[in-house]
């Protein structure tokens, strides 16, 4: 039971500490939620400037209960130098991103012994950090906004031995999850490309075997209403409402939202040397992009039936 309360606990307990905070306000100790809203506007933008970690949070007992549950594996290949700064694209998506959640926002499988003196700050949607007490909650696990503002900070005024991990495909590649399919969008994502070469940050490519076989989705074909809602979703707030299941709470052949206890092993793959160019023009970002993309095909053919695919099995980028 425990296993299986750690799967959501991170979203939950953000989401109840702010009815929480709300609640205060209504009651006689409303004085103690209106000075935590009056340090918020002073600490405003502390996100934007690498947040506010704890080791604490990231090495609580529940992580581990979190990783056993599927299992998550961390598997490191190359060794990272400490002087110098990374972007890692992590790929697919998946439905949540659990893989990536559990990796590199908590310790759960190792991420700070396996790779001494990084510092990993996995990216997500600035909106999150718009709500209160989430936020702080989100910044102490190392989550960072997915914006400009945030990564140029960490890249640029953080010192090195930084590694910022973006979900490449991000909503649109959530879209197209489902069980037994490898796919990326990344044709057209190009822009962690030219972030990584405006500050000379080494890109490292990163795939998680398993990310898409812990929820089932319906997937809707391109052109009908429910893509078209889907996508509008996307580009006005910026995540796209997918249609998923999972197990139940008491029995895996039951429909629910909790996860499948499907394995999910991440593999951090070698670093690709970026040099610093202030302004990259198109045809820097594009060579660069094709490196990345080449090495990211690479790494899944490499490992592929290793972790239980068959070895006719070809990565789909779209």
């Amino acid at each position: 039971m425990k296993t299986i309360i750690a799967a959501y606990s991170g979203v939950l307990r953000g989401i109840a500490c702010t009815l929480i905070l709300m609640y205060i306000l209504c009651t006689d100790c409303w004085a103690i939620a209106a000075l935590y809203l009056a340090w918020l506007v002073f600490d405003w933008n502390t996100p934007k400037k690498g947040g506010r970690r704890s080791q604490w949070v990231r090495n609580w007992a529940i992580w581990r209960y979190f990783r056993d549950y599927f299992p998550i594996r961390l598997v490191k290949t190359h060794n990272l130098l400490t002087t110098r700064n990374y972007i890692f694209g992590y790929h697919p998506h998946g439905i949540m991103g659990l893989g990536a959640f559990c990796n590199f926002s908590t310790e759960a499988t190792g991420v700070g012994q396996k790779f001494p003196g990084i510092r990993p700050y996995l990216a997500t949607l600035a909106g999150n950090f718009r709500m209160p007490i989430l936020r702080d909650y989100l910044m102490s696990g190392g989550i960072c906004p997915v914006n400009r503002d945030s990564i140029d900070y960490i890249l640029s005024k953080n010192g090195s031995g930084n590694a910022i991990i973006i979900v490449v495909g991000g909503a649109a590649e959530s879209l197209n999850c489902t069980p037994g399919k490898n796919s990326v969008t990344l044709k057209n994502r190009k822009g962690f490309v030219k972030l990584a070469l405006r500050h000379g940050a080494d890109l490292v490519p990163v795939y998680s075997f398993g990310e898409n076989e812990v929820y089932k989705q319906v997937i809707f074909e391109e052109g009908s209403w429910g893509r078209w809602v889907q996508k509008k979703f996307q580009k006005h707030i910026g995540f796209a409402p997918c249609i998923f299941h999972g197990r139940g709470l008491f029995s895996s052949n039951s429909w629910g939202l909790l996860p499948y206890s499907k394995p999910i092993t991440t593999v951090v793959g070698e670093p690709i040397t970026i040099p610093k160019i202030d302004n990259p023009s198109q045809k820097d970002v594009d060579f660069y992009h094709s490196i990345y993309v080449d090495s990211l095909i690479k790494l899944f053919d490499k490992y592929k039936s290793k972790f239980g695919l068959p070895e006719t099995e070809v990565l789909e980028v779209n």
